[in-house]
């Protein structure tokens, strides 16, 4: 066998995981409430065995896709750590994701509390602190505190759970998410004047 073959496996293994992952996302934030493997498959262009063999179940592929989007939200917040008016941005785009794979919110129910409790721990981890540093700066209101990023996470997950219909929920869920950011951040003005949000 040629010494190249195990690596050549390897790396073609790993991008089939990749594709898998890729198409689980796309397959999550369509308007079907269901997560079909086949679906995932042919996204990915891999063969459903292929599919099974990285993630024997719904529940591993979930898993998967979740620990990916932490991921991202750890590399943009590295990569934005001297930005404190970033946060906004930040947080809308975690809420709007959020709102986006309505199905990966759906399946999520079905997770043990502790590994909800043990992602939701993470996220609220990574938005810390940003949080932090935006409320120093004067872009945040002062009495937000860290588990009130829960509250808005489930504020988000009833209003997308609030009707079967996937475009009305989207539609509600981005319009809740604005009216959340608007009363979490201080106006220009607020911070201009160096005066403090007063709820």
């Amino acid at each position: 066998m040629p010494y190249g073959a195990p690596l050549r496996r390897r790396r073609d293994a790993q991008r089939n995981r990749a594709a898998i992952v890729r198409a689980a996302i796309e397959v999550m934030s369509g308007p079907e409430p269901a997560v079909e493997m086949p679906e995932v498959a042919r996204r990915a262009g891999v063969g459903l065995a292929t599919v099974y063999r990285h993630f024997p179940d719904r529940q591993a592929l979930v898993s998967e896709v979740v620990a990916h989007e932490i991921a991202r939200l750890d590399a943009f917040v590295a990569a934005n750590h001297d930005s404190p008016e970033t946060f906004r941005h930040l947080l809308g785009e975690v809420l709007r994701t959020q709102a986006a794979m309505r199905s990966l919110g759906l399946l999520m129910r079905r997770v043990d509390a502790a590994t909800r409790e043990r992602y939701a721990h993470k996220v609220v981890a990574a938005l810390t602190g940003p949080l932090r540093r935006a409320q120093e700066c004067g872009y945040v209101r002062k009495d937000f505190a860290p588990d009130d990023l829960r509250l808005l996470f489930k504020m988000v997950d009833g209003v997308l759970g609030s009707t079967d219909d996937a475009r009305a929920a989207h539609a509600a869920a981005r319009r809740s998410i604005d009216l959340m950011l608007d009363g979490l951040t201080a106006t220009r003005v607020q911070r201009n004047l160096g005066l403090e949000w007063t709820p």
